[in-house]
């Protein structure tokens, strides 16, 4: 699974400002699957947000590929 074929209906964020960054946490209710980042302020909530998805989508790609795998 690439992370553009993963379907992020819902993602719950958190944003804690820390100084000149910012830490957002991103949670996948679905699948318990959370993600840590830390970006500038100067990106804006909007962009910090996509980057957040982003990560997130490629986690759970990451996620399922290792699941897929026979041992």
């Amino acid at each position: 699974m690439r992370p553009q074929d993963v379907p992020l209906r819902e993602v719950l964020f958190e944003f804690h400002r820390v100084g000149k960054t910012v830490r957002v946490v991103a949670v996948d209710p679905i699948t318990n699957t959370e993600i840590t980042m830390v970006g500038a302020v100067d990106y804006g909530e909007e962009m910090l947000k996509r980057l957040a998805v982003r990560k997130l989508a490629y986690v759970i790609a990451k996620q399922h590929r290792a699941a897929d795998k026979p041992r």
